[in-house]
């Protein structure tokens, strides 16, 4: 089967682009198709076409960007015949088309999320701006009714299904994201793969400690993290990057537990603070949420809220607490109930989020339509 794989920017990190990676390794004769592709090493065996905006001032700039992408996606050149185009969509690449003949080609849709900028900007700040809000109103109808055009529609959990049939008035089939926790529990204890610098770094950090891991951005609330350590009475550690990095070091500096910051983890320490860390704690309201599930599969229990997908993956009891209310009081409760869980049958918790388990679920959904 020769396909198309359609994505919407092509980033050197993150969990769409572990989506994205599982699908080339699925049908990895497919080409690729992006706005831009900020990692050009990334796919070295796949041709990776790019939009013309790759080649202009807004390929940085995608709020500036917005208003233009439904256009953009409709004009797809198809250099050969395709049996299918599989897209991965967290804003429009859903829209996607190509011109000319193949413009029927079949579409199938992985949908991270409707478009959150539009059709739910209190769950990200981003869409409260003046252009985005004046946008809105005309993009609505129009992506509604792209997402018609779909031969058939996936959703990375349960809570974005039904956001889906909110926003789109389509069902999904719920599939999934694939998380690598094959590799990750196959490493009993991170520390020793740590090279001397890591390893030093790991043990400059306290004892016990609480662990925020995500991208530095407002939606991630790694800010309610430092509160919850301070509620807590625990140092917390923050990992990661992002531009929130400013505002989130100037509220750990009035704080009276220590926060420390690890910028940019690689893998193997990432894990190794999993396993190091008392909880996990992830209070933002995620689509899905690759990373309560890594901490899992490493051994470390999760602290996550109720509304989102990350509570689909957290056992209460068992993997996790879930919280019905993100503020920092309740959150340090359910950090003490979380600590006091047995972690050596945390990773067998995750099986179902596997790779290879996801491979299989999106190819057994194609061939079903």
């Amino acid at each position: 089967m020769v396909g198309a794989i359609v994505h919407e920017w092509i980033e050197p990190s993150g969990g769409a682009e572990k989506v994205l990676d599982a699908m080339v390794n699925a049908f990895p004769d497919s080409d690729i198709f992006a706005l831009w592709n900020d990692a050009p090493d990334r796919y070295p065996a796949n041709t990776v076409y790019e939009s013309w905006l790759a080649r202009s001032p807004l390929r940085k700039h995608k709020a500036l960007a917005l208003p233009l992408l439904p256009a953009t996606w409709r004009r797809l050149a198809a250099p050969r015949d395709y049996e299918w185009m599989l897209i991965s969509s967290h804003l429009f690449a859903h829209h996607a088309r190509f011109r000319g003949a193949a413009h029927s080609t079949p579409k199938f849709v992985y949908a991270h999320t409707p478009a959150r900028y539009i059709w739910s900007p209190e769950m990200d700040a981003r869409g409260s701006s003046v252009p985005i809000r004046a946008a809105a109103a005309a993009l609505k109808p129009l992506d509604r009714g792209r997402a018609q055009e779909p031969v058939a529609i996936a959703a990375n959990s349960e809570f974005v299904r039904q956001r889906i049939q909110k926003a789109w008035n389509r069902d999904a089939t719920v599939i999934y994201p694939p998380v690598d926790v094959e590799r990750i529990r196959a490493v009993v204890d991170w520390r020793a793969e740590l090279p001397d610098a890591g390893l030093a770094l790991l043990e400059s950090l306290p004892k016990e400690f609480i662990l925020g891991a995500s991208r530095f951005i407002p939606y991630k609330r790694l800010d309610l993290v430092i509160e919850a350590g301070q509620a807590a009475k625990l140092p917390v550690v923050i990992a990661g990057r992002g531009p929130e990095e400013e505002r989130l070091r100037a509220l750990a500096a009035t704080m009276s537990v220590p926060v420390h910051f690890v910028i940019s983890p690689p893998d193997a320490l990432l894990y190794a603070l999993y396993q190091k860390a008392l909880a996990y704690v992830f209070p933002a309201i995620e689509d899905f949420g690759i990373m309560p599930v890594e901490a899992i599969a490493a051994g470390c229990p999760v602290v996550c809220l109720s509304l989102g997908g990350a509570a689909e993956s957290v056992v209460p009891g068992t993997s996790g607490v879930v919280v019905e209310r993100a503020d920092a009081a309740t959150l340090a409760q359910a950090i003490a109930l979380a600590a006091l869980l047995p972690r050596e049958s945390l990773p067998s918790a995750v099986e179902r989020f596997s790779a290879a388990r996801f491979a299989h679920s999106l190819e057994e959904w194609m061939g079903e339509q």
